[in-house]
């Protein structure tokens, strides 16, 4: 895709507030060559998402030998409020000692005071070293359908 267009897709406003949220589907193919769709906590950093999980976990596997990967993150729960922006990108896959600075990020997002120092601890008390799976986009398309922001398929359909 090209690097205007891309920028231009996640720097929307709407592509932006997504970027923002907590939780997306992650797709990528497995180690025995089949899809595989996840949900998954995730950070964007403004150049790149990354998710964080076990060094052990069957996607960082996975994705050290296969680094193709999908991303969705939608919202909405009407057809008029329904947002969705599609990424394709490559992942690369490095394992940290303690917990990633960005698991700790995306927990941010949706806990704070006791509850998110709870979770802190015990984070650091679950995982000795994490996968930090980092995703560079490479395609991306944001759709707003209740703003007529659509797919072209699906925009040719309505203008006949």
């Amino acid at each position: 895709m090209n690097p205007e267009l891309l920028a231009a897709e996640l720097g929307h406003p709407g592509a932006q507030a997504l970027l923002s949220s907590a939780m997306a589907r992650l797709a990528y193919n497995g180690r025995d060559g089949f899809p595989r769709v996840i949900p998954v906590a995730f950070h964007w950093t403004g150049g790149r998402i990354v998710v964080s999980t076990a060094p052990t976990s069957p996607k960082a596997r996975a994705l050290a030998a296969r680094p193709q990967v999908a991303l969705t993150i939608d919202a909405g729960s009407t057809p008029q409020e329904a947002r969705a922006l599609l990424v394709r990108g490559l992942a690369s896959v490095e394992t940290v000692e303690g917990v990633t600075e960005e698991y700790l990020a995306a927990a941010r997002s949706t806990m704070s005071g006791a509850e998110l120092a709870e979770f802190e601890d015990n984070v650091r008390a679950t995982y000795p070293a994490m996968a930090r799976i980092s995703i560079e986009p490479t395609w991306a398309r944001f759709f707003d359908f209740g703003r007529g922001r659509l797919p072209a398929f699906l925009a040719d359909l309505l203008n006949k």
